[in-house]
């Protein structure tokens, strides 16, 4: 009992130094958006800043409309984009959990060799822009990429055939369930764990993309969150010169370039940080036991 007791308060000392220091970085970020920028750029970031701003903040009201477009094309491509993930995932694991099927090792071998091999960035865009016409819709955020996840099919799949036992499937069947049936009766509502850990996958994945938006979208009205913040960063000198300045409408206000990507960043992170522990006790046990071979 002491050597229990004496294990878990060290564990307990140990995980709470690695959370301090996981958050420290989010941390610095969210005092540095509220650093001048006077005082980022000669001090550089401090926990402990000089000075402090809302300039940050002020030049992201100003921007209201663009901003908040942005952020609802993410939310929009994350809770879409998620649902239709998880959807196509778990009916794709299906038939390869199932012994009766006769090609799940065919099936399951295409969905693994994706995971090795693929064609490339070129042959992608020529694909997606020239067959699918998906260029500058809002298509070509949600499919491209992370639509289906070999990984979290497999992740599924070894789920199906580890924790669900075949009598369920067998009773299932002599009670004169169908396919269908027996996917949406008894599969899927006892996989909860690993559908909630591969929808913050995939969740993460979307509200974080911005590859698919500065390959597939040059219209500032299918920006993400993420793609916007990637714009400003890469335009931030332009957008201090006075004629940017006057059209911004930033008037007399210096526009605060390193805070304003820290403030975005901050702000781009928020949602995950709000969502992520009504989720983090199934990501673990989904992982785990996913992740087993079958």
């Amino acid at each position: 009992m002491t050597e229990s007791k004496t294990f878990n308060r060290t564990a307990t000392v140990i995980l709470t130094l690695l959370v301090i220091i996981t958050l420290l970085p989010i941390l610095l970020i969210l005092v540095s958006s509220f650093t001048d920028e006077t005082s980022l750029l000669q001090n550089g970031y401090s926990f402990l800043p000089k000075a402090w701003s809302l300039d940050a903040y002020y030049y992201i009201v100003k921007q209201g409309v663009v901003i908040v477009r942005a952020y609802g094309i993410s939310f929009f491509t994350t809770i879409v984009g998620t649902v239709f993930s998880v959807l196509l995932t778990t009916t794709l694991a299906y038939p390869m959990a199932r012994k009766s099927f006769r090609y799940r090792n065919v099936l399951s071998f295409f969905v693994f060799f994706t995971m090795l091999f693929n064609g490339g960035i070129v042959p992608s865009y020529i694909m997606w822009t020239r067959f699918f016409h998906i260029k500058n819709t809002i298509w070509a955020l949600l499919i491209p990429n992370y639509l289906v996840s070999a990984f979290n099919v497999i992740l599924v799949k070894n789920y199906y055939a580890n924790n669900i036992p075949d009598a369920l499937v067998e009773a299932s069947q002599i009670d004169g369930a169908s396919e269908l049936t027996i996917f949406k009766k008894v599969m899927f509502p006892l996989a909860k764990p690993v559908v909630a850990t591969i929808s913050l996958f995939t969740g993460l994945c979307y509200w974080n993309d911005w590859t698919n938006g500065l390959y597939y979208v040059d219209k500032a009205k299918f920006y993400s969150i993420q793609l916007l913040l990637l714009k400003i960063m890469n335009n931030i000198q332009a957008l201090k010169t006075n004629s940017s300045a006057a059209m911004l409408g930033t008037g007399a206000v210096e526009l605060p370039g390193t805070s304003v990507r820290m403030a975005m960043a901050f702000i781009g992170i928020l949602p995950i940080l709000i969502i992520y522990p009504f989720v983090q006790k199934y990501l673990v046990e989904g992982v785990v036991i996913g992740a087993v071979k079958g």
